[in-house]
C-alpha cells in the first residue's frame, strides 16, 4: 500500500493580477506586432491572480543567472521547511520516519540536491534516499508520485516525503518576446509544496498501478534554451492540443486497472492552461466540475508548475475528501510530452471505522 496523503502548500506573499499582467503586457510591448493576439491569450489563461517569489520589480529586472539561481537556494531554503514539517504532520509521521526525500524543481539548480540539506537540517536519517528530478518540468509531480510508489512497492512499509518547489518567476527573460514566451509570463505563478507517502495507514489517495506515456517526436514542443542568462522557456504553439494525444494513455492505464476512466469519482491532473482540462472533459466525456480543483488551482495561482497537483489533491481534502475507496486518476503533463499517471481508491484510514461504530451507536 502506497497513501498520498494530504500535501501542505505555501504560495509567497508577492502577488499580480491579471489586470496588472495585461496593463504591463500593453505597456512593455506596445509595438509588438501581435500583442493584441497574446493579450487575447492571456485573458483566456483564466488565471486572475499568481504568487511572486519577489516584488514585481525585482521580478521584471534581470540581474543575471548567477544572481537569481542565488534567489532560488535562498529562497527554498526560507520556505520550504515549513511546508515539510506540516506534510510531516498530515502524514502524522516524523522526520526520522521517512526513508526516502524526492526533492522536484524545475526552476533553478542546486548540487548537492535540496534533499542533503534538508537531511543535515530538519532531523531525517542519514541512510534517507535522495531522489532530485529537474528535468520533468510540469509532469514531474506526478513522477515523484509513481517513484514512491515503486519505492515502497520495493520496500513495503517504508514512507517517502516529496517536496516541489517552483519559483518559475525566475525564469522571466524580458528579451523573450515570441508568443508563447510571453503567454507563459502571463500563465506561470510561484508556490511549493510537500506531501508524505506512507506504506502503511495514513489518509489519501492510496496509488494502486503507475505509468508513464511520452508522445513520439515532440521533444522540442516544451522546453528550456539554456543560455548566459539562463534558463529561457519555450512553448510551441500546438501544446494545447496534446490532450488529443494524451488521453488515450489516460484510458489505457485505467483500463489496464480493469476500471473505466470516465467512472471514477475524482480527477486530480496538472492545469497546465484551460484548454487542456476542457479537452480532458470533451476526450473522456467527463463534466467540467471533475476537474474543479485543477481549474480552481489555475485560476488562484496559475501554472505552478510541478506542485499543481499537489495544490489541486489539497484542495479536495480541504473539500472533506473522499468516501473510503472512491477511485480516482492523478496525472501530471510535462516536456517530452509526457504523462506520469497514476491510480487508486481513497483510503479513508482506521477512522472511519471509529466513526461508523459511533453512529451506529447512536442509532
Amino acid at each position: 500500500m502506497a497513501t498520498l496523503c494530504r500535501p501542505a502548500v505555501a504560495v509567497p506573499d508577492h502577488v499580480i493580477t491579471q489586470e496588472q499582467t495585461l496593463a504591463l503586457a500593453r505597456e512593455t510591448h506596445a509595438g509588438h506586432p501581435q500583442r493584441d493576439l497574446v493579450l487575447r491569450l492571456i485573458e483566456n489563461t483564466g488565471v486572475k491572480t499568481r504568487h511572486l517569489v519577489q516584488p514585481l520589480e525585482e521580478t521584471l529586472a534581470h540581474p543575471g543567472f548567477e544572481k537569481r539561481n542565488q534567489v532560488y537556494e535562498a529562497e527554498a531554503k526560507r520556505r520550504v521547511p515549513e511546508v515539510v514539517r506540516r506534510a510531516l504532520a498530515h502524514g502524522e509521521v516524523e522526520a526520522a520516519d521517512i526513508d526516502m526525500i524526492v526533492y522536484v524543481s524545475c526552476t533553478g539548480f542546486m548540487m548537492p540536491s535540496l534533499t542533503a540539506w534538508l537531511i543535515n537540517t530538519m532531523g531525517f536519517r542519514s541512510d534517507t534516499r535522495q531522489l532530485p528530478i529537474a528535468q520533468l518540468g510540469c509532469a514531474a509531480g506526478g513522477a515523484a508520485i509513481n517513484r514512491a510508489h515503486d519505492f515502497i512497492t520495493a520496500y513495503p512499509g517504508s514512507n517517502v516525503l516529496i517536496v516541489s518547489c517552483e519559483f518559475c518567476s525566475l525564469l522571466y527573460q524580458p528579451t523573450d518576446i515570441g508568443v508563447g514566451s510571453l503567454l507563459s509570463n502571463g500563465l506561470f505563478g510561484d508556490a511549493l509544496s510537500a506531501a508524505v507517502v506512507r506504506g502503511e495507514g495514513g489518509v489519501g489517495m492510496r496509488i494502486e498501478r503507475n505509468g508513464s506515456h511520452l508522445v513520439p517526436d515532440t521533444e522540442n514542443w516544451i522546453s528550456y534554451a539554456v543560455r548566459e542568462t539562463g534558463f529561457h522557456f519555450q512553448l510551441d504553439k500546438r501544446v494545447p492540443g496534446t490532450m488529443e494525444m494524451l488521453a488515450p494513455a489516460l484510458k489505457t492505464l485505467v483500463a489496464q486497472h480493469s476500471w473505466e476512466v470516465g467512472g471514477l469519482d475524482f480527477y486530480i491532473v496538472h492545469a497546465g492552461g484551460p484548454r487542456i482540462l476542457d479537452d480532458l472533459c470533451h476526450f473522456l466525456d467527463l463534466g467540467p466540475d471533475m476537474f474543479r480543483f485543477s481549474r480552481n488551482t489555475l485560476t488562484e495561482r496559475g501554472n505552478i508548475a510541478s506542485s499543481v497537483v499537489f495544490d489541486a489533491l489539497a484542495r479536495l481534502f480541504d473539500e472533506g475528501g473522499m468516501t473510503d475507496g472512491a477511485r480516482g486518476l492523478i496525472a501530471g503533463f510535462g516536456p517530452g510530452i509526457t504523462a506520469e499517471i497514476g491510480v487508486g481508491s481513497w483510503n479513508a484510514g482506521p477512522h472511519l471505522d471509529e466513526e461508523l461504530t459511533a453512529m451506529a451507536a447512536r442509532a
